[in-house]
């Protein structure tokens, strides 16, 4: 079993990868097997490098994926399994939507060729979004309202789905596009994402730092740990493709909390002072995305296919904590 993870030097990237080493074996389409290697994929070195020089089952594979010579690498290896994270965050997308078709929509068809030239389709989970949605005042939705993306990134994250659903029906692949929460808690500095601070109001607060917060905190918020969205990922690929039908797009259960309830629980857990670290910076920017995400989504068909979200809150702040020591 030869799995491709692209986007592979970025947090939940290299989380998959070494959850997928540490298992050996995974459920593809129903049906177990071992795995013979991961091609760990991304436009930086360092990391699929570093991946590579821990574990023998892991190759690096350094490129842009909209470059061809990264195609014919792609083409060669012939991957059973297609798992597609990397991509250009909100924030990011926002700023520059030439950067963000190219990473976000051209990267995809590119992959999606790739697999046309391969005898058996390969199963693939693509990563989307609660951006897909948009809602006017922050509330809670069911999972089959209609996506209507008010962000660059919301709307790329269609595209893709659209493109992956049309690729499964054609048998180019096995498709399933799995709509992920805000990740929270995720470690180390900052990003450009819109939803950066969900980790940042918790994260720098605990390690003594001031956070600030764009939003303001009668906000809610839809969020899963890290280790719930590498067990979705793993999780995606291991569902029959009966299961899955013409329908490849699953929005994931998640928990809804406040962040007002956020930095009440933080306070609770680790201390007032860590919770008098959050300060308000009000970000009309950042505001006008995450107001138009779901506050929370029911999500009957994702837990009828066996995917779980995370209990509460507090569990997220002591992962992460153990995390850290």
């Amino acid at each position: 079993m030869k799995i491709l993870v692209t986007g592979a030097g970025g947090f939940i990237g290299q989380r998959v990868v070494r959850e997928l080493v540490n298992q050996g074996t995974i459920a593809v389409n129903g049906s177990r097997k071992a795995i013979k290697t991961i091609f760990a994929c991304d436009i930086a070195a360092e990391a699929v490098d570093k991946l590579a020089s821990e574990f023998t089952i892991v190759e690096p594979l350094v490129g842009d994926l909209t470059a061809a010579e990264t195609q014919d690498a792609i083409r060669e290896i012939s991957p059973d399994v297609i798992v597609h994270l990397a991509a250009v965050v909100s924030s990011a997308a926002e700023a520059d939507f030439e950067l963000g078709i190219r990473i976000n929509v051209d990267a995809l068809v590119a992959l999606i060729n790739c697999c046309r030239t391969r005898p058996q389709p390969p199963v693939f989970v693509f990563s989307s979004s609660l951006a897909v949605f948009s809602c006017s005042n922050n509330e809670v939705i069911d999972q089959d309202r209609p996506p209507m993306p008010l962000s660059s990134y919301g709307s790329q994250k269609v595209i893709g789905e659209y493109l992956v659903r049309d690729a499964s029906r054609k048998n180019f692949l096995f498709g399933r596009s799995i709509r992920f929460p805000t990740i929270s808690v995720r470690p180390g500095k900052p990003n450009s994402a819109a939803s950066s601070f969900a980790s940042g109001i918790i994260r720098e607060p605990i390690s003594g730092e001031e956070a600030r917060l764009p939003v303001p905190r009668s906000t809610q918020l839809y969020l899963a740990s890290p280790d719930m969205a590498v067990n979705s990922v793993l999780h995606a690929i291991g569902l029959e493709q009966d299961a899955i039908g013409n329908q490849t797009t699953i929005t994931l259960p998640g928990l809804s909390i406040s962040v007002e309830a956020m930095i009440e629980r933080l306070s609770a857990i680790v201390g007032p002072d860590a919770a008098a670290l959050v300060k308000d910076d009000p970000d009309p920017k950042i505001e006008a995305i995450v107001g138009t995400w779901p506050g929370g989504i029911t999500t009957p068909r994702a837990e009828a296919l066996g995917f779980r979200s995370d209990a509460s809150f507090d569990e997220l702040i002591r992962a992460y904590i153990k995390s850290t020591c």
